[in-house]
């Protein structure tokens, strides 16, 4: 293929087969499978090595999120002792801190993105993530507030990349390809989170900043690649309409979005606060009382007052702080090295990958439903191996198998949600499409960071031995098993009501 037919395609204009409009005036909502697409999908037609350079680029967003998040989990008592700080509750903001930012603004930065293109978007995040990982390694000279906003901020380049990502695989192949390519992307997640946590440690080793730093050199490669690697995609509204700035400001939703932000960021900094304060002060239970207000406001913008809703309905169409836990247990109980805790995790790679391509294959062949019951028993019995494990028990026993299933889990729920949300939003809500998955995804990580530190500080009796570390530790994880038998319940009663109706309905 000619480079001038190439470039002929990939600024072929996108055409939908209707355009934005209010809630109830748009024929696709509230239908299973969007109108049909008039569009050519570019990267159908690309050669193998050239579709390949596009995957890893877009998969790099999911990587550089689990990098982040990874780098500094079995790192955190090293960075504390720099700046003298060794309350468990202060360093959780590391990791809650960047998860907060990402989750509260992964939908925004759907949203952007479907509003102005998907590639400027995911370039923008990757930029930011660069520039904020070496924010926070200069933080060093500074102090632990400056290094907790330093990671705050990171979390918002990932907020900007992950959605975009997703919805530019969306965009740019057809169904088929396109189940592969979100296949691959979560499958780039275990391989993100196994870099985190090998090259964490080791660059503490030498000095801690490194980390940081060295994200920043390797996003910033990443950046530049992104700018050749990912076709200009022309704004799908755009060529329907030149839009005025007050036309462009209410496609956007800012009041929506800033009220929904509010709420999220509010909600969360409550739980997670409360685990340094605790609930005694005002000011943390006023700001959880706030939440749920801003929250009620939001979903009234969203369903009587937005002309464009940053959550509209077609959207709607029919776990990491456990693992944090664990590691405590074996860093704090256990006596085991961060590097140690690297290769005890390293079989993710094998089973993670392995996990996603399947899924990727299957999904037209085996009813969704029955994959996310599938995952929710996967991290039942992942959970309920971790509490009933010894401190001091063999790796080949507990840990092994508990790692090995939670793959299953992780690895065949998130591609399988993904596809199912692709294939059921229409094309000008993929952005906002994958920004939910990725909200209900990340958001968790800080949000069940907090819920399972309340518990542990209520339970613990102030720490002050192994024996009530431990026993801390243990109750986040039977709370961890509660949770996920609370989820393979629901899953199973979904798959139940989607055997039924699949049943009934017609040939």
């Amino acid at each position: 293929m000619t480079t001038s037919s190439l470039e002929g395609q990939e600024t072929t204009m996108y055409h939908s087969k209707f355009p934005p409009s209010r809630h109830g005036d748009d024929p696709g909502i509230g239908s299973a499978q969007p109108a049909k697409d008039e569009h050519v999908y570019i990267a159908d037609s690309y050669s193998l090595i050239r579709r390949m350079f596009f995957i890893i680029t877009v998969c790099s967003s999911m990587f550089t999120n689990q990098l982040g998040l990874c780098n500094s989990l079995t790192t955190l008592e090293i960075i504390g002792e720099s700046f003298g700080v060794t309350d468990p509750g202060k360093l959780s903001w590391t990791i809650s801190g960047y998860g907060l930012t990402l989750g509260t603004f992964v939908l925004i930065g759907g949203r952007l993105g479907d509003e102005f293109g998907n590639k400027a978007i995911f370039i923008t995040g990757m930029g930011w993530l660069a520039l904020t990982s070496m924010m926070t390694g200069a933080s060093v000279y500074s102090s632990y507030p400056v290094y907790v906003l330093a990671r705050v901020l990171q979390g918002l380049g990932p907020a900007l990349t992950v959605p975009n990502a997703l919805a530019i695989m969306g965009k740019c192949f057809s169904q088929g390809p396109r189940n592969m390519g979100f296949a691959w992307f979560a499958a780039s997640a275990p391989v993100g989170a196994m870099a985190g946590l090998l090259f964490g440690p080791l660059f503490a080793m030498a000095w801690w900043p490194w980390i940081y730093w060295s994200q920043a050199l390797g996003v910033a490669f990443l950046f530049v690649l992104a700018l050749v690697a990912i076709p200009n995609m022309p704004i799908e509204s755009e060529h329907m309409q030149r839009r005025t700035i007050r036309e462009t400001l209410n496609r956007l939703d800012l009041l929506g979005g800033a009220n929904g932000v509010t709420a999220l960021v509010l909600f969360n900094f409550a739980w997670n606060q409360s685990l340094v304060t605790t609930w005694d002060e005002p000011y943390v239970y006023i700001c959880f009382i706030l939440s749920f207000l801003f929250l009620a406001a939001f979903f009234y913008i969203e369903l009587r007052v937005a002309r464009h809703p940053i959550l509209p309905v077609a959207v709607l169409t029919s776990d990491i702080a456990f693992l944090f836990y664990v590691i405590r247990i074996c860093l704090n109980i256990g006596g085991q090295t961060p590097i140690q805790l690297a290769a005890w995790l390293s079989p993710i790679l094998v089973t993670g990958i392995a996990t996603a391509l399947v899924v990727g294959k299957i999904i037209n062949r085996v009813p969704a439903a029955s994959i996310m019951l599938f995952a929710m028993l996967c991290y039942f019995l992942t959970s309920l191996l971790m509490a009933l494990r010894p401190v001091h028990s063999t790796y080949w026993t507990y840990f092994l198998f508990a790692t090995i299933i939670a793959t299953f889990a992780m690895d065949s729920s998130l591609p399988a949600a993904t596809i199912i949300f692709s294939n059921a939003v229409p094309r000008q809500y993929q952005g906002m499409g994958s920004s939910v998955i990725m909200t209900i995804v990340v958001y968790s990580i800080s949000l069940g960071l907090g819920f399972a530190g309340t518990i542990e500080l209520q339970i613990n009796n102030g720490g002050h031995t192994k024996a009530d570390l431990l026993y801390g530790y243990r109750g986040t994880l039977w709370f961890s098993v509660g949770l996920t038998a609370f989820g393979t319940l629901l899953a199973l009663i979904f798959l139940l009501k989607d055997y039924r109706r699949r049943k009934l309905a017609p040939y």
